[in-house]
C-alpha cells in the first residue's frame, strides 16, 4: 500500500519532516517516491513551518494513497491557513 507520512530529517533535538509518498512496507526515512512538502515544528522567525503540495497530496489520494493520521491533520491544518 502506499502512505503518505512523514519522514524525519534534521538533527538531533531539532527535527525537520519531509511529507513523502512511500510504500508502506519501506522503513520512516527509506526510499520513498516522491516529496509533497515539509513540516518545520521548530521554526522561528520568518522560516516557514508547514509547505505542502496540495496539489500533488490531492493526486495521490485519488490514486489509493492513504495519508497518515499526523499529515492529515497537518493538510487540514494547511488548507485552513490558506
Amino acid at each position: 500500500m502506499v502512505v503518505i507520512r512523514l519522514s524525519r530529517g534534521g538533527a538531533k533535538r531539532r527535527p525537520f519532516y519531509n511529507i513523502v509518498v512511500a510504500d508502506s512496507r519501506i522503513r520512516r526515512d527509506g526510499r520513498f517516491i516522491e516529496r509533497v512538502g515539509f513540516y518545520n515544528p521548530v521554526a522561528s522567525g520568518a522560516e516557514q513551518p508547514l509547505r505542502v503540495a496540495f496539489d500533488r497530496v490531492e493526486y495521490w489520494a485519488s490514486k489509493g494513497a492513504q495519508l497518515s493520521p499526523t499529515v492529515a491533520r497537518l493538510v487540514g491544518q494547511a488548507k485552513a491557513a490558506a
